[in-house]
């Protein structure tokens, strides 16, 4: 798996400089995907996408209600910004006591991986609680059907461009199964919610069983939250409050600037 590595991440940066010729068009509303798939089809052939990636590309259909979702939730961050106190405590309620849980019993797990990579474990339970609840909600929806609206979206298509192809590779390398990739709307995979492009560039085999597994394995989860963070500029041993170099790492795991105010804030509770 790993000698394919450089391949895979090689694969989707042609696919990103491809020639305009073969570009897939965007729109504003579900006309013309049908050409759009046929479109991306020949992107990802050329990428090297094969039998099992290019399957799942045609069997989705364009979602009005991704795309709708979508719009709702660039508002709601929005509002967020000017009402932190509520938007803290409703992303946070309930979340205390299960929190410590985990650190106490995962606590041999998380020191290694903060050992290995300098993200304290606060910080990543943090991350995992808020995301999924730990894992107990990680979405119900078609990941290729919804990067593929997305993309298809003229909206922030250069933006899901790169996570489609990326996410028909994930399923053509069998790494995770058509069926399972099931996440968020906005096409988030696993337990910490793990967008398809940075599955493939950050994700560890922390456990060791010849693939990363950010769905079932929570080493694999954690170790690859830390290397996502390490990776974008985190400094072990340095404060992670608001203004220091770490808090602004975080802007790399999420734009929001509420969002990453609570995950400073909450961690720094624990």
């Amino acid at each position: 798996m790993r000698r394919n590595f450089g391949i895979i991440v090689g694969a989707v940066t042609f696919a990103l400089v491809s020639g305009s010729a073969m570009a897939a068009k965007c729109s504003n509303n579900g006309s013309g995907f049908d050409a759009f798939k046929r479109d991306f089809t020949k992107e990802a052939k050329a990428a090297g996408i094969g039998r099992r990636g290019l399957a799942a590309l045609a069997a989705t259909k364009y979602s009005p209600g991704v795309i709708k979702y979508d719009r709702s939730v660039n508002r709601s961050f929005k509002r967020a910004k000017t009402n932190f106190s509520s938007f803290y405590a409703k992303k946070t309620k309930g979340l205390l006591n299960p929190t410590r849980k985990r650190l106490k019993s995962y606590a041999r797990l998380l020191n290694q991986v903060e050992k290995k990579y300098g993200v304290p474990k606060e910080i990543l339970v943090t991350i995992w609680g808020m995301e999924t609840g730990f894992g107990g909600f990680t979405g119900k929806h078609d990941i290729v059907t919804s990067l593929a609206s997305l993309t298809h979206d003229c909206r922030r298509s250069g933006f899901f461009k790169p996570n489609l192809m990326a996410a028909l590779m994930i399923i053509d390398k069998g790494w995770i199964d058509k069926k399972q990739m099931r996440g968020a709307r906005h096409g988030e995979i696993g337990q910490t919610q793990f967008m398809a492009k940075n599955y493939i560039k950050f994700g560890v085999d922390f456990d060791r069983d010849g693939r990363r597994d950010l769905i079932r394995s929570v080493p694999d989860v954690m170790a690859s939250t830390a290397n996502y963070l390490r990776a974008h500029g985190w400094r072990a041993g340095q404060p992670f409050g608001q203004g220091t170099h770490n808090f602004r790492v975080l802007k790399e795991w999420n734009a929001s600037s509420a969002y990453q105010q609570a995950i400073a804030k909450f961690a720094a509770t624990l």
